[in-house]
């Protein structure tokens, strides 16, 4: 895996399986981000995600949220984890928690996460059943910077695909995750190479301010 000095130094937090997580790592691996993930940290045991990283070599912990008394305590906890690998940035791949306050605003403009759905549309859970119920003709992820609003902060990529005819959950989701993919190590790369820049709720590449949508990639025309 690649260890060079300027790499962009990377924490994930999961909290299941990982595919995000394992986007990032064959990234990595082939050379094709400019970072190298420090450490993985799952507030759940015995996740597969912190076993994709233990077979490449990546330091792992658990902090179990149910072992702290509330969520400030917590936080607190991760923060310390976290900062001990001293990471340019911290990304949220599948991490099911709501962070307080105070630990955003540590990480403010070095923080990302993924979600399924085209924010500002379906915050929150069950993104899927949700354009689903609503016959919605098109579906897909967002990748934002973290803010203290839920799912709100400014979005850099999305990618939109086409909801079919007879769709469930999980064929929708798998459609979705597949974008997830490729849009997340995109947008890492573009962090990791100082190519993004936030500003209160703007966010431009390459000194070009994105829309509030931000850059849309269309599965539906590929």
């Amino acid at each position: 895996m690649p260890t060079l000095d300027n790499a962009c130094r990377v924490v994930v937090l999961i909290s299941g399986s990982g595919s995000n997580l394992q986007a990032l790592i064959d990234g990595q691996i082939a050379g094709e981000l400019p970072i190298r993930i420090e450490a993985v940290i799952s507030n759940q045991p015995d996740v597969y995600g912190i076993e994709r990283a233990q077979k490449h070599n990546i330091p792992t912990h658990v902090l179990a949220h149910k072992d702290y008394p509330d969520r400030a305590s917590f936080d607190d906890a991760l923060a310390s984890a976290i900062d001990s690998y001293q990471p340019t940035l911290v990304v949220l791949a599948g991490f099911m928690r709501i962070l307080t306050p105070e630990f955003v605003r540590h990480y403010t403009g070095r923080m990302l996460n993924i979600h399924p759905s085209l924010l500002p549309k379906y915050q929150g859970l069950h993104t899927h059943q949700r354009a689903l119920d609503n016959k919605d003709e098109a579906h897909g992820v967002s990748v934002h910077f973290v803010t203290e609003e839920l799912d709100g902060g400014p979005i850099i990529i999305q990618a939109i695909v086409p909801i079919l005819e007879g769709d469930t959950v999980d064929t929708l989701s798998r459609r979705v995750q597949a974008q997830e993919h490729i849009i997340y190590p995109m947008a890492v790369d573009w962090f990791a190479k100082e190519r993004l820049t936030i500003k209160e709720d703007s966010v431009s590449l390459d000194n070009e301010l994105l829309p509030k949508t931000g850059h849309q990639i269309d599965s539906r025309t590929t």
